[in-house]
């Protein structure tokens, strides 16, 4: 089964952190607001690392 990426764009402070660590999967939109990239690899090993650094913890894994 493959991962779901949820992210509470509520919570999302736009600090980046996600995108830094691992551009495959994210990106900030025009509200610097953390999302997932059209192409977004899932499955790279930088997503849990992102996943675990976000400060406020906007960014769930759900397998």
């Amino acid at each position: 089964m493959a991962k779901k990426i949820i992210i509470n764009k509520e919570v999302c402070i736009g600090c980046g952190t996600c995108v830094a660590l691992c551009d495959k999967a994210f990106k900030l939109n025009d509200e610097f607001k953390a999302e997932l990239k059209d192409d977004a690899d899932l499955e790279a090993s930088c997503v849990k690392e992102a996943v675990d650094a976000c400060p406020v913890e906007a960014i769930k894994i759900e397998e």
